[in-house]
């Protein structure tokens, strides 16, 4: 008997691979997000893996975690710095510029597939991750906002999740609102500067709203007695929050109010949210986003309002696991006694494949085995094969369910759904 040994060769640490069973999962995630997308008429737009870095730096923000721990980022062989994307929306922005989409506003557009990022792997969290989302630009309505949310409503409610997670909502204002709250924070901060963890000391001479948004137990400390942004909003930023407060009770999606949430990337304004689970642990975000009007013109595009979200399909598959199956019919087995035989089933088959018919042919095994395996399949229909001592072949349909068996022609066959 042969022995091989393991294969020194594992994958790479925060990476995993997606199994016929898990990446059937993911696809119906994905399947089932496009679907209803669709229907709110968003086209599906595909970026390039890998950008320039400036793409991601400059949009990000250099003190988000992003951009500042996580990014996988390399010099090519034409001397470019290049980065692995980390999330969707700088990519899609960039191509809205470059390809000269401006004049098509308003775009609504869907986008799928994996992100990476330098991370501490642990359940729910992979330096390979995937992502389904969706950018709005050219619209500045409040309005765009809350198809955006009802959109991710939708598709949370179709897998069935809806039911699990919390929508939490909040308002960064616009610049106005911000410098003036900015200010009132750093004021407050000031006086706890050496107690602050060394990447929120960063962060207070850059982008002090970031501190906020820390992890550390310290800082989570001090920020508790913070100002609210909602105390330092102008007129303009509260009746944009209020017109999509009232929009999301219109359509009767439910929303908590968290005045601490900012989250993690530079380009946000007004509108920001999360959906968030109790059911993962630490990994609780399933899907977040929020407005950034100002995104174009930090690449060098034309002024342009945009609004989105981006959802981990990791996180949902896990939440999912096998409450979602796939919708496809069970195969029509071709089973064949004989090597002759088998041949004819072959190219049964492809007859069937042909007509769009998922159908199986059994290569090994002996006749039982093959009606064993048809069976664990869920056949519900089998073309049996049999060699004649003439060189012909008899076949038989079988029933699964009532065990009956009828001799038929190749005609038949083609009458087979």
């Amino acid at each position: 008997m042969l022995y091989f040994p393991m294969s020194k060769y594992q994958s790479v640490r925060g990476t995993r691979d997606l199994l016929p069973e898990l990446k059937q999962t993911f696809r119906l995630i994905d399947e089932t997000a496009y679907k209803t997308a669709k229907t709110y008429g968003f086209k599906e737009i595909e970026t390039p893996i890998f950008e320039f870095s400036d793409v991601f730096h400059r949009s990000l923000g250099e003190t988000s975690d992003a951009v500042s721990k996580e990014t996988y980022t390399f010099t090519d062989r034409g001397g470019d710095s290049i980065t692995l994307r980390p999330e969707g929306t700088a990519g899609v922005v960039r191509s809205f510029i470059s390809e000269g989409l401006a004049q098509h506003v308003p775009l609504k557009l869907y986008y799928y597939g994996p992100m990476f990022r330098y991370e501490r792997p642990q359940k729910g969290r992979y330096r390979q991750f995937y992502q389904f989302g969706v950018e709005v630009l050219g619209l500045e309505s409040a309005l765009a906002d809350v198809e955006c949310l009802d959109l991710a409503w939708s598709i949370l409610k179709n897998l069935k999740l809806s039911e699990r997670c919390v929508h939490e909502i909040n308002t960064l204002g616009d610049v106005d609102s911000r410098n003036a709250y900015r200010a009132a924070l750093v004021n407050y901060l000031a006086p706890f500067k050496s107690q602050l963890s060394a990447d929120s000391q960063v962060r207070f001479e850059k982008n002090p709203m970031r501190i906020l948004d820390s992890k550390d137990e310290g800082d989570k400390k001090i920020v508790a007695g913070a100002p609210l942004m909602e105390n330092y909003l102008n007129d303009t930023s509260k009746k944009f929050f209020s017109d999509v407060l009232a929009g999301l009770e219109k359509l009767k999606i439910p929303y908590k109010i968290n005045s601490k949430l900012v989250r993690g990337l530079d380009y946000y304004c007004h509108t920001v949210f999360e959906f968030t689970t109790s059911e993962l642990g630490a990994q609780s975000a399933i899907l977040s986003g929020g407005r950034y009007d100002g995104l174009t013109e930090m690449l060098g595009g034309p002024k342009t309002a945009g609004v989105g979200w981006a959802a981990g399909v990791d996180r949902l598959a896990d939440l999912c696991g096998n409450q979602i199956q796939a919708a496809s019919e069970p195969p029509i087995s071709v089973i064949a006694l004989g090597e002759k035989a088998l041949a004819e089933a072959v190219q049964i088959a492809g007859c069937l494949r042909s007509r769009g018919i998922y159908s199986e042919v059994f290569l090994t095994g002996n006749f039982k085995k093959k009606l064993e395996k048809a069976n664990k399949l869920g056949t519900k229909k089998a073309i049996l094969i049999f060699e004649q001592e003439n060189g012909s072949f008899e076949l038989k349909l079988k029933n699964f369910e009532t065990g009956e068996e009828k001799v038929i022609t190749p005609d038949d066959i083609g009458l087979l759904k």
